[in-house]
């Protein structure tokens, strides 16, 4: 079975704490997790919603119908009552208009508890008996989510929600094997477990949590984290600490990537090894903020000005968020380049359910310089070598030889030549480095049978929805396939061209208005797409989503 729980509101009603409690209660009780959230930018007001999805079996996204709806406002049923099932429910307080409703003693229960705030435990009370969970689990954890927050009052409340309730399901309770993370927290832990000393950012959704996961375990792991003035201090910031032999990191959202980008091709001539990310929200300027959107892809691969190496990772869920993090920064080392990870609001905010990650397999790999291995009597930063990659020491640990580095165009030593053999000669040493790169470059995941009449292609986030689509599509028709592309610059093709030969339609699926990732396609492959599936409202597509525009083409084509 598959359930879905959708709480909604005002911001300010609540409505986080009563999905934490019910996320925690529905993790303990063994079943796997899909939470998505929907928040507008604001304090106060407004309507924001969050969706539990739950069940037995894995699940990727979220979907788009509801067993129950628990309204904190007479706006949430009119925006959401055209999802709840044929034999799903609506519930609410009884001073609410709407007729079609299961109508409920809030108002009244909460002036009986005294604290107008404990509503939302009221409703966690209704949906823990609703759905037959075991009582003694939510206690349990209603006691230690809320062991400072007036934790008798809200063991009240649920209990006073839990009497009013009736049983439509009786949930047996398995094994609790997994641990239940978002994107940001997923990416936070993997600069953790890759050594990140320096982490530095200035606030901006929906980059911010991770500065503030880091910072929460700053002290326990020996990090330094600094909320600088702006995004133009923080790259530069975070490029210092580099260049001082610290692994450092930072990272924020389109605007702000947009201030790093002069540091960027700063990093690019200096050769400092540096991780940052982009976490996507909708554009230009402001745009929405908190909502999500793929629409900086292009602007990644070629943000800086002139030409110099450098890596695009597009994240995929959590556990690709941990994994990819902690490898960007070796990468980072070994070619002395930027590497840049995307992301966006969705990724950064969807919780999920997943084996706990495996920290025996993070290395850390420094590809730092010992002096004594510098051959030349005097250092040369910059030289020439067969690969590209210079001997990088560390100021200060070195103690005989000086570290020059240098904004400008400069000859091996890291002095300023502005002559025509330095100049060929550097660009063509840095440049060596991204051929080198394509060698360490991932292919994409595919997913589906072996050979495909017809392959999605996508990258990032919208990984969980194409992989269930395809799932869902082949227990119908055994004809579906799916690349989802994680490393995106250098820009892999050897799956594709090869998947591409076996498809009889091509269908790519992307969250933005101009179809960036076809265009890459274009760019580097001869392939014929045949379909584009753009989503830009700023809502993430599922697998409800791609189901129905794939049915749509293919009832107009034939295959």
């Amino acid at each position: 079975m598959d359930y879905s729980i959708l709480i909604g509101g005002a911001a300010g009603q609540g409505i986080e704490t009563v999905v934490e409690l019910l996320e925690k209660i529905i993790k303990r009780s063994g079943f796997n997790i899909f939470t998505y959230k929907d928040y507008m930018s604001m304090v106060r007001g407004g309507h924001n919603f969050m969706q539990i999805r739950f069940s037995e079996n894995e699940i990727f996204t979220y979907n788009n119908e509801i067993d129950l709806l628990f309204a904190m406002t007479a706006e949430t049923i009119t925006i959401h009552k055209d999802k709840v099932k044929t034999d799903g429910i609506i519930i609410c307080d009884e001073n609410f208009e709407d007729n079609d409703v299961i109508k409920l003693p809030f108002d009244k229960l909460v002036k009986e508890l005294g604290d107008n705030r404990a509503i939302g435990t009221i409703g966690v009370g209704f949906i823990v008996k609703y759905f037959g969970i075991e009582y003694d689990i939510a206690v349990n954890t209603i006691k230690t989510v809320l062991k400072d927050k007036n934790v008798e009052l809200n063991l009240a409340a649920f209990k006073a929600g839990y009497e009013i309730g009736e049983s439509k399901f009786k949930l047996e309770s398995l094994e609790d094997n997994k641990i239940l993370i978002n994107g940001n927290q997923a990416l936070a832990l993997g600069a953790i477990a890759a050594g990140v000393k320096f982490y530095c950012g200035y606030p901006m959704t929906p980059s911010t949590s991770v500065m503030s996961y880091i910072s929460k375990h700053a002290n326990e792991m020996n990090i330094v984290v600094d909320q600088v003035e702006d995004e133009v201090a923080a790259l530069n910031m975070a490029l210092g600490a580099s260049y001082a032999g610290v692994r450092a990191m930072t990272g924020s959202s389109g605007g702000g990537f947009a201030l790093m980008v002069e540091a960027l091709s700063l990093a690019g001539i200096m050769e400092i090894p540096i991780v940052l990310f982009n976490a996507q929200r909708p554009g230009p300027a402001t745009g929405l903020s908190t909502r999500s959107e793929q629409a900086d892809l292009r602007f990644v691969i070629h943000a800086g000005h002139g030409e110099f190496p450098k890596m695009v990772i597009a994240l995929r869920n959590p556990e690709d968020a941990f994994y990819q993090t902690a490898r960007a920064f070796n990468l980072a080392d070994k070619y002395q380049i930027p590497v840049i990870l995307l992301t966006d609001e969705y990724l950064a905010d969807y919780e999920m359910t997943v084996k706990p990650f495996d920290f025996s397999r993070i290395t850390i790999e420094r590809y730092i310089t010992n002096e004594s291995e510098i051959e030349d009597e005097r250092y040369k930063r910059y030289k020439y070598t067969d690969s590209g990659i210079s001997p990088r020491l560390i100021p200060g640990i070195a103690k005989e030889k000086l570290v020059l580095v240098d904004s400008h165009e400069h000859n091996e030593y890291g002095n300023i030549d502005e002559s025509i053999e330095t100049r060929v000669n550097m660009m063509k040493k840095r440049m060596k480095k991204l051929e080198l790169l394509k060698e360490e470059i991932k292919e994409p995941e595919y997913i589906g049978t072996e050979n495909p009449e017809v392959l999605l292609v996508g990258f990032g986030s919208t990984y969980g929805a194409i992989k269930e689509s395809i799932l869902r599509l082949n227990s119908q028709d055994d004809k579906f396939g799916a690349l989802i592309f994680g490393d995106i610059y250098p820009f892999p093709i050897e799956k594709l061209n090869s998947y591409a030969k076996k498809a009889k339609k091509i269908i790519v699926i992307e969250q933005n208005y101009l179809s960036q990732l076809k265009s890459l396609i274009d760019e580097y492959t001869d392939i014929k797409v045949d379909k584009s599936i753009l989503k830009y409202d700023g809502r993430a597509i599922n697998s409800d989503d791609i189901i129905l525009e794939i049915n749509k083409f293919l009832s107009n084509d034939t295959i």
